[in-house]
């Protein structure tokens, strides 16, 4: 099946003459996309346009951490590999996507990856948490700095399983509040949340719950596993199957991650098969 778009044609997502079925899950990026919070905004000219010159060329300036894109491990841990010296496989690969609802600041736990994946993750997979949480992407706080996010254990919980990448619909690898957004580094960004999580958590400090500066991504970088953040999209159509996922960043060298499209794909007849490399 085709699309027209602005009188050119071309096949679908889903329908296709491959049989294979793509579904974006990738959040949009460009003017005022949104940002994190110590981050400069997204700027986009336009160097040459079609009044002027009869093409359309764009200068961007950006940093590699907006909408969904993949840390390095060079990103937080010093010494390890920046992006362009990851190998090809570890953007490409089978995998699940589940589904774990968490509300405002809660933790996404060992206990929580086990209930919902143990018995149906294998090594080697590329495995993305579903919070529910992409819903509230926006340029807003509500989604940098009250999501849910992962605390140690469940750092603990991908090593084991010796899964490949891990992607999640929040900010970051961590909790929000292992980071400077929270007592951390360059933190607090937002003072002010240390006495909303006080009263939100019956006496605790944000310290206490949260005393390590970014424990997660840490334990994933230092053991080969890559992290892919803001996954958005069309995440709910593949939420609870397994499926091939794709998400190749730039040859950047040196770079601490990239932005990328992350994209799942199925074959639902099982008809497409990748070519053997055979001379022609």
């Amino acid at each position: 099946m085709t699309v027209t778009i602005k009188g050119i044609q071309f096949e679908s997502n889903l329908e296709n003459s491959m049989g294979l079925k793509f579904h974006n899950l990738s959040h949009r990026f460009g003017f005022q996309s949104p940002n994190w919070p110590y981050f400069q905004d997204v700027q986009i000219e336009r160097i040459h346009y079609m009044a002027k010159s009869g093409v359309l060329s764009q200068r961007i300036t950006t940093t590699m951490h907006n909408g969904t894109h993949i840390d390095a491990p060079a990103h937080v841990v010093s010494g390890t590999p920046f992006i362009d010296e990851v190998p090809l496989p570890h953007f490409f690969g089978t995998g699940i996507v589940v589904s774990i609802p968490k509300k405002r600041w809660e933790m996404i736990t060992y206990d929580d990856l086990e209930k919902a994946a143990g018995k149906v993750v294998r090594p080697g997979d590329v495995v993305i948490v579903n919070t529910g949480w992409h819903h509230k992407y926006d340029d807003n706080d509500e989604y940098f700095a009250y999501c849910p996010g992962f605390v140690p254990s469940a750092g603990d919980w991908f090593v084991e399983k010796k899964v490949k990448v891990v992607g999640h619909d929040t900010q970051a690898n961590d909790h929000p509040l292992a980071t400077a957004i929270g007592p951390h580094r360059n933190g607090p960004l937002l003072p002010h949340l240390a006495k909303e999580y006080l009263e939100w958590s019956g006496g605790r400090s944000w310290d206490q719950d949260h005393p390590e500066w970014e424990p997660v991504h840490r334990k994933l970088f230092t053991n080969g596993i890559l992290g892919i953040e803001n996954v958005g999209g069309d995440l709910d159509a593949v939420t609870g199957k397994r499926v091939t996922f794709a998400f190749f960043p730039w040859n950047w060298d040196r770079g601490d991650g990239c932005i990328i499209r992350l994209v799942a794909i199925t074959d639902p007849t099982q008809g497409y098969r990748i070519e053997k490399g055979d001379g022609f």
